[in-house]
């Protein structure tokens, strides 16, 4: 029953196709249960090439450690970041809305088992999918080069 509700629910967002979920690789991480249902943190507009709107949710641990401003996050905190296409609205022309589900994105806090990526496990989905081994191999050199001053972590809480 657990499963087809699962199937239900990700082909009703056209995220993700599959009850089982798989891993990424590099890290093995992999899509959290019931993300969708987490805690909103922050949304995002990336410009050209990308051209998509994004929202980050946090798990429980997450919202915890975001809400007193603390730095390291501690083990257990997940994020997850949610992206698609933007479009134009047909309702409201200058606004844009979701179009085309693009990513999902997980951050995965476990100092002992991430040390060598800053405490943090990554995974890239696509379709439900993990995204190929040269997509993850991304990850740790961006969030250590732009963020390191911020536990390897972009968002911040939307005032």
């Amino acid at each position: 029953m657990k499963s087809l509700l699962l199937s239900l629910l990700f082909a009703a967002t056209g995220l993700a196709r599959a009850a089982a979920p798989a891993a990424s690789p590099i890290y093995g991480v992999t899509l959290p249960e019931g993300y969708r249902q987490w805690q909103f943190i922050a949304p995002a507009h990336e410009t050209a090439p990308l051209d998509e709107l994004r929202v980050v949710v946090g798990n429980p641990v997450a919202m915890a450690a975001i809400e007193k401003n603390q730095l390291p996050f501690p083990d257990g905190t997940v994020l997850v970041k949610l992206a698609w296409k933007h479009v134009q609205s047909a309702e409201s022309p200058p606004a844009y809305v979701p179009g085309k589900a693009t990513t999902v994105q997980v951050m995965v806090k476990d100092s002992r088992k991430y040390a060598a990526t800053g405490g943090w496990g990554f995974g890239r989905f696509i379709d439900g999918k993990p995204a190929d081994e040269a997509q993850h191999q991304t990850c740790w050199g961006c969030h250590q080069a732009l963020v390191k001053n911020h536990d390897f972590v972009f968002t911040r809480l939307a005032p």
